[in-house]
C-alpha cells in the first residue's frame, strides 16, 4: 500500500489532511486548500508533490538543514552506524558519541562537556535543571532564579515559556513554574521605546540586565540565558559593546552564562557558534537544529569543566545530575553530526556562511532604496531579517498579514522565506532568511529579487 501510495499524491494529501497535526498552523485553512506536500530535496532546492521546484531560503523551515538535502554521505554513516549499534542508554558510553562530543569540545574553547538530547527545548531543559540543582548543592536553594530576554525564544515546553521572552507563544499555556525573570531586549533600532540613549547603547542594554539582578538580589540569581542573536523574535544582532558588558556583569556576581546557540550553532553565523563573534566565554552552551542539519535527531548541552565539577559528590547519592534522556542514546544523532562537521570544514561552508552572508545582506540593504517599507536589515553570516515598517520615521511596524503575503508571494515565485510569526505582540514584522551553508550568489541574488518584486506586490 505504501508503495502504491507513491504514485497517488492525492491519497497522500487526504491522509496528511485526516490525520496530521501540524506545527504553528491553523488547520481550518485546510478545508479550502491543502496542506503543502515536500517530497524531496536536493542541496537547496525542495519539489512538493505536484512537482513544483522552491530554493529554499530558510533551510528547512526552521533554520535547520545547514549542509543542504540529499547528503548521502550524511545517511550512509548513519546507517552503518545503526546496524552496528543502534542504541544505548546514555548510563553507557558509544564510539559515535565519544567521538563527537570530542570533535565537538574542540571546536569550543573552555567548553569539556557534552550531554545528549534531542531538541533543542529538551538541552535547554537539562541546562535549567542544572542550574536550579547547583542552587540546591552549593546555595542553600537560593540562587535559583534564571533570567531570560524579552524576545529570545528556548524552546516549547511548559519550563522553556516560563523562561522564554516571545508572549504570543507563551499566551494560553501558563500558569508557568516561578522562578524565571525577564531582562530587557537589546534592539537598538526600537530603542526609542526603551528610552535608550543614541551613543553606546549596547553598554546601556546590558546594564539594564544588571538592574534585574540587583532588583531580584544577586544571592537569588542563578543564570543568564540570552540567543548570542535573538532570532524568532527579530533577527536582533546584539550592538557594540553589549556582549563584553554581559559577561563582565555575570562575573561580577557570580551567574552563570547560558548561552541558547539552538539556531545560531554549527555554522550559521560564519563561526562555529554565535558568541564567538564576540569573545565571550560561556559556562553552558545548548544547541539542536545545524548539530546534524536535520538528517537526525540531537541536541547537546554543553557545560564548562567547573560546571560538571558541581555535581561531582561521592558523597551525596543524590548529588550526581539526575536526569535522563531516552533518545539521547540514539547513535544516529552524534554519527550524522560527525559527517555533518566534516561537510562543513572540508567544503569551508563557514567561510562561506561568512562571504555569501555578506553579500546577501548588501542585497537586501540594496532593496532599501525601492521599498521604503524595509525599516531596517539586520544579520550575519547566512542569518538575516528585514524588519518592514509602515513609516520609516515613526518606524510603526507593518501589517503582520502583508509580511506574511510577503512570504506568500515569494512562495508563488518557488522561494521559500520566513517571518517572525505569532512571537511578539505588535512586532511579527521581520522577514526572516536562513539559508543553507551551501548558498551560492546565484542562490542569493535570486531570493534577493524575489523579495523584492513581492514587496512591489503587496506593499507598491
Amino acid at each position: 500500500m505504501d508503495t502504491l501510495r507513491q504514485n497517488d499524491p492525492q491519497a497522500i494529501i487526504e491522509a496528511d489532511k485526516r490525520h496530521v497535526w501540524h506545527q504553528m498552523v491553523q488547520h481550518r485553512i485546510f478545508d479550502s486548500v491543502d496542506p503543502q506536500i515536500i517530497v524531496e530535496g536536493k542541496g537547496n532546492r525542495v519539489w512538493d508533490i505536484a512537482g513544483k521546484e522552491h530554493l529554499d531560503a530558510v533551510s528547512g523551515g526552521v533554520w535547520t538543514v545547514n549542509v543542504g538535502y540529499g547528503r548521502t554521505e550524511i545517511a550512509d554513516r548513519v546507517r552503518d552506524e545503526l546496524v552496528k549499534m543502534c542504541y544505548f542508554a546514555g548510563t553507557k558510553g558509544t564510539i559515535a558519541g565519544a567521538t563527537f562530543a570530542e570533535r565537538l569540545t574542540e571546536k569550543m574553547p573552555g567548553m569539556t562537556r557534552v550531554y545528549y538530547a534531542n531538541s533543542g527545548s529538551e538541552a535547554n531543559e537539562k541546562a535549567f535543571k542544572m542550574v536550579r540543582q547547583i542552587a540546591h548543592k552549593h546555595y542553600g536553594g537560593r540562587k535559583h532564579k534564571i533570567l531570560y530576554r524579552d524576545r529570545d525564544y528556548h524552546g516549547t515546553t511548559i519550563a522553556c515559556l516560563a523562561g522564554g521572552g516571545q508572549q504570543e507563544r507563551n499566551a494560553q499555556y501558563g500558569p508557568f513554574p516561578p522562578g524565571f525573570v525577564e531582562v530587557p531586549h537589546c534592539l537598538e533600532y526600537r530603542a526609542h521605546e526603551q528610552g535608550g540613549p543614541k551613543d553606546n547603547y549596547g553598554e546601556w542594554a546590558a546594564e539594564r540586565i544588571e538592574e534585574v539582578i540587583l532588583r531580584e538580589g544577586p544571592d537569588t540569581v542563578g543564570a543568564l540565558c540570552l540567543e548570542p542573536i535573538t532570532a524568532g523574535g527579530g533577527i536582533i544582532v546584539p550592538p557594540e559593546g553589549y556582549w563584553q558588558k554581559v559577561q563582565e556583569i555575570c562575573r561580577k556576581y557570580d551567574v552563570l552564562l547560558h548561552i541558547d546557540e539552538v539556531v545560531c550553532g554549527i555554522g550559521r553565523t560564519g563561526t562555529w557558534f554565535g558568541y564567538q563573534q564576540y569573545g565571550v566565554q560561556p559556562d553552558i552552551v545548548t544547541m539542536a537544529k545545524g548539530v546534524a542539519s536535520g538528517y537526525a535527531a540531537i541536541s547537546c548541552c554543553v557545560t564548562t569543566e567547573k560546571v560538571f565539577d558541581l555535581f561531582k559528590d561521592a558523597e551525596d547519592p543524590m548529588g550526581h545530575f539526575r536526569d535522563i534522556s531516552t533518545f539521547g542514546g540514539c547513535v544516529s544523532g552524534p554519527a550524522a553530526a560527525l559527517e555533518n562537521m566534516r561537510i562543513i570544514e572540508d567544503e569551508n561552508l563557514l567561510q562561506n556562511s561568512a562571504d555569501m552572508g555578506a553579500h546577501f545582506i548588501d542585497r537586501l540593504n540594496g532593496l532599501m532604496e525601492s521599498h521604503k517599507v524595509i525599516g531596517q536589515v539586520r544579520g550575519l553570516g547566512l542569518f538575516a531579517g528585514a524588519e518592514l515598517v509602515a513609516d520609516r520615521d515613526t518606524r510603526e511596524p507593518a501589517d503582520e498579514r502583508k509580511v506574511q503575503q510577503v512570504v506568500a508571494e515569494c512562495l508563488k515565485d518557488g522561494v521559500i522565506i520566513g517571518c517572525t510569526n505569532r512571537s511578539v505582540p505588535g512586532y511579527n514584522n521581520t522577514l526572516v532568511f536562513a539559508p543553507a551553508l551551501i548558498s551560492t550568489k546565484d542562490d542569493l541574488d535570486r531570493v534577493a529579487d524575489t523579495v523584492g518584486t513581492a514587496l512591489t506586490r503587496v506593499f507598491g
